[in-house]
């Protein structure tokens, strides 16, 4: 009878302590599919709330275009920041950039895939000017362009990329992202990190607004230029009362500085107005945070549409 006792007394303490691992369990499993379901449904708030202010975003895009049709300046009310505006549960901030302010790394190649020997020029020197090695515009140039035939000695095609673990191949078409200079052998994460604020990956040919670019990438237009990196404060006072500096002034300076062949050529890649823009949309609610980022090509009648979107990286 003591015996039967003792074992009626270990099999029922065994029942409760899996009846306690079992509640703990379901308990801790309720927690986390409440938490799930919390952050999912945050995260599904924010990104309607960002597609929003991206829609708000394309409005004043309209409306600036109404009133400013033919220059895209940095006093227009595109380029002013959203402030930090509150939502139920966090809060929404936002900001447009005008990407034809950048160097387009699609124009190292001219419209029918052959190189184009100024705006290659000028990537070169916009890479000395950020310490960086000018081979990398021969490797730019080869990923983008058509042919299979290596630009100098610093050049590489898929005999290069075949050879690497793993092996892949360069597209040989116009490039989407920036990011894609990460894929070019050994370029790694520091040097994208000192040219991503001045290059974009836009459309063949898609000219640089003067009004709108920082005064380090004016400077490298032509070789001895520097007449706007010096002083950055001072080249932003300048822009707060329109365009500056105009189109004719960027001319005028070209001129004693390139010859006709290669003026001619910078002439086509320099402008005053632009089509395409980037909108950043950060969204906050409780400890769920969304970034979404839309590039926006402005058609000619002043209304947007949306070319891509990303989440968390450009």
């Amino acid at each position: 009878m003591k015996r039967s006792r003792g074992v009626a007394l270990i099999i029922a303490l065994v029942v409760v302590a899996l009846a306690t691992v079992m509640a703990t369990r379901i308990g801790a499993q309720s927690a986390l599919d409440q938490r799930r379901a919390a952050t999912l449904l945050a995260q599904e708030q924010a990104f309607q709330i960002a597609l929003g202010a991206e829609t708000w975003a394309i409005e004043v895009l309209r409306a600036d275009y109404e009133h400013n049709n033919r220059q895209v300046t940095l006093d227009q009310s595109w380029a002013t920041p959203l402030p930090p505006m509150p939502i139920d549960g966090g809060e929404l901030t936002g900001q447009l950039e005008d990407l034809a302010g950048r160097f387009n790394l699609n124009n190292l190649v001219n419209a029918d895939g052959t190189k184009n020997v100024f705006a290659f020029a000028w990537f070169q020197r916009l890479l000395t000017q950020l310490q960086l090695e000018p081979k990398w515009a021969s490797l730019l140039l080869d990923w983008i362009d058509p042919d299979t035939i290596a630009d100098g000695v610093d050049g590489a095609e898929d005999g290069v990329y075949t050879g690497l673990a793993p092996p892949y191949r360069p597209p040989n078409r116009p490039i989407t992202s920036t990011s894609e200079l990460l894929a070019l052998p050994g370029f790694g994460l520091e040097r994208y990190r000192l040219i991503a604020p001045y290059v974009a990956a836009l459309p063949v040919a898609t000219p640089l607004n003067v009004c709108t670019a920082s005064g380090l990438l004016l400077d490298t237009l032509a070789p001895g230029m520097t007449a706007f990196g010096q002083d950055p404060k001072q080249l932003m006072t300048n822009r707060q009362k329109g365009c500056f500096p105009s189109l004719a002034d960027v001319t005028a300076m070209l001129t004693p500085l390139l010859q006709p062949p290669q003026k001619d050529a910078a002439l086509r890649l320099i402008g005053e107005s632009s089509r395409y823009f980037r909108g950043q949309t950060i969204v906050s609610i409780g400890t769920t945070e969304l970034t979404l980022y839309s590039l926006l090509e402005r058609n000619p009648g002043g209304y947007s549409r949306v070319v891509l979107r990303t989440f968390g990286t450009e």
